[in-house]
């Protein structure tokens, strides 16, 4: 599990890293567009992602389909969501507003389907040996 709680602690430093930068840049320019986005970046990105490699480096469960699942899909729904929030606050003009809506539903259900597998990882599996 070790290397599932690595690549979350990773992904989590990257989101503290734009959470950090899009609040500097709101206080020093005064502006508040970017709130959302830096909010989900530090809720979603930072701390749940954190957290769960927290997690995992701490109760040892057993390496099949379900712990896939919800490493791989709590990394996509966060950038799905976050990115998707992005997109559609400041609606590019190359993309039509269909796609907009599309990506940032998208991420979230993602991200909703990491919770409900997190849940099952959680009262479903027993823990691995304590002593690894």
């Amino acid at each position: 599990m070790i290397k599932y709680s690595n690549l979350l602690l990773k992904v989590s430093a990257v989101f503290g890293l734009i959470g950090a930068v899009l609040g500097a840049h709101m206080a020093g320019s005064g502006g508040y567009a970017y709130r959302p986005i830096h909010a989900h970046s530090l809720v979603v990105g930072w701390l749940t992602l954190f957290s769960w490699a927290v997690y995992y480096r701490v109760f040892h469960k057993k390496d099949g389909v379900l712990v896939k699942l919800h490493v791989y899909s709590a990394i996509a729904g966060s950038i799905g969501l976050t990115g998707g929030m992005a997109i559609y606050i400041f609606k590019p003009d190359f993309l039509p507003s269909a796609v907009n809506t599309a990506f940032y539903i998208g991420g979230g259900v993602i991200l909703l389907l990491s919770f409900v597998f997190f849940g099952l990882l959680t009262f479903t599996q027993n823990n691995e040996e304590e002593t690894k």
